[in-house]
């Protein structure tokens, strides 16, 4: 079965497209063979109206229907065009997350969750069925909604202690740092793994190089490292009961929006700007992470190693060598840092390969959360929850799944098909 994902995330920086062949087999082991991946621009006047409705701007209804309707458009166009420039045309179902607007969360508990780009508009314009709408019924359930990524990382990354060439022992960290930087701790394979947000990945250094350079983001981390980090605003910026919080938890623009940093540090360095400002929020996202993840897996029991072994990281910070360096002298000694590419997940397109695979699963009956602690799934809901809605609402032709899926396999050859001695072409 082919599923074209299509993403867009916090950044509004692009549509992201992927499509990904899945196989699953009768021993539970699902193998996703990536087609290919790409991105389309927003139109600047669209992704102008999306930035200036994101928090804390207060809109009126006409707007989020329009929008709504345009982001739509949008992804149909850029889904249409994706079909045949990362599947050759041959594409059995659409996922689509469309663009989060607002993710609605008071304390410790997700109410709901915003996804604007009328999956009709999807539908209509490639052709195909489309599963959208992934996060609330996660969320009806009790859990965040958020961060779905866990699902992958778990099958993915989790280590087959009868595989002597598989994952070192002790934890694996999937660290997808997007606008806002999540984390995964995976064990072994069908083992409870934990999924929360860590807080800020690139959204507030990116406002912050913005009102610098008018460019969207501090390309190749030059600002920050030109910049010293200044202590006394990196504690103001650290105390913030987000980051006390237990996981799982979710967060977004809804807080770390762009008057966050000017009321954080209105006491205290109300003048900090430029290269020194960058780097401060630089270290904010790395401190936050590592300390993040060593909480958890120092609070996780049962397990006879719980050391945080290697951290795999995607996303665009996964670009900025300032971000990367800053998180390799925090992080502990013996800890592996390299990036998703290196183990055959493209590191741009992770997302939008995380929505195919949730449409696999969704048109199949399977839930879309993987198994957390004290019975719960890793983003905290009370049971499993199959995800999306189906556009136009029609049966599918592809059977529930009968068992579970244990792991997910990355293939580079058409299934059935051996992989060939290097040299050779097929």
């Amino acid at each position: 079965m082919i599923v074209l994902g299509l993403s867009s995330g916090t950044s509004v920086d692009a549509i992201d497209a992927a499509a990904a062949d899945f196989h699953l087999g009768p021993d539970g082991v699902l193998r996703m063979r990536p087609l290919g991946h790409t991105e389309y621009e927003w139109p600047a006047a669209l992704r102008e109206r999306i930035l200036k409705a994101l928090p804390p701007a207060a809109v009126d209804m006409g707007e989020v229907t329009q929008l709504d309707t345009l982001i739509g458009q949008e992804f149909g166009k850029a889904g249409r065009q994706a079909v045949d420039d990362v599947a050759g045309g041959d594409v059995d179902l659409v996922a689509s997350h469309g663009q989060t607007l607002y993710h609605w969360v008071v304390g410790a508990r997700a109410h709901g969750s915003l996804q604007l780009g009328n999956a009709a508009w999807i539908a209509e314009r490639t052709r195909r069925p489309v599963i959208s709408d992934f996060r609330v019924a996660d969320i009806a359930a009790g859990g965040q909604g958020a961060p779905l990524v866990s699902v992958l990382d778990a099958l993915w990354l989790g280590r087959d202690p009868q595989s002597p060439d598989g994952a070192p022992a002790g934890l694996s960290a999937a660290l997808n740092i997007g606008g806002i930087a999540n984390v995964t701790l995976v064990g072994e394979v069908e083992a409870p793994v934990t999924g929360w947000d860590t807080g800020p990945g690139n959204c507030l250094v990116d406002l912050a190089a913005h009102a610098l350079t008018g460019e969207p983001f501090d390309r190749d981390g030059v600002l920050g490292a030109a910049g010293t980090v200044d202590q006394v605003a990196l504690r103001a910026l650290l105390d913030d009961p987000y980051f006390a919080a237990r996981a799982p938890k979710s967060t977004g623009r809804e807080l770390f929006d762009a008057t966050y940093v000017p009321r954080k540090l209105a006491s205290v360095r109300p003048d900090l700007t430029g290269p020194d400002l960058v780097a401060t929020l630089t270290e904010l996202t790395a401190v936050t992470v590592v300390e993040g993840l060593l909480a958890v897996a120092g609070a996780q029991q049962g397990a006879a190693d719980q050391r945080v072994r290697r951290v795999v990281v995607s996303g665009g910070g996964a670009h900025n060598p300032t971000l990367i360096a800053r998180l390799r002298t925090h992080l502990p000694d013996g800890c592996e840092l390299l990036t998703a590419d290196q183990l055959g997940m493209p590191i741009d397109a992770k997302e939008a390969y995380l929505f195919a695979l949730l449409g696999f699963l969704s048109a199949h009956g399977v839930a879309g959360t993987a198994q957390g602690a004290q019975r719960r799934r890793s983003t905290g809901a009370r049971r499993a929850a199959v995800l999306g809605s189906l556009t136009p609402p029609t049966p599918l032709v592809w059977p529930a799944s009968s068992g579970p899926i244990r792991r997910l396999v990355l293939a580079n050859t058409p299934f059935g098909l051996a992989p060939m001695p290097k040299g050779t072409h097929r």
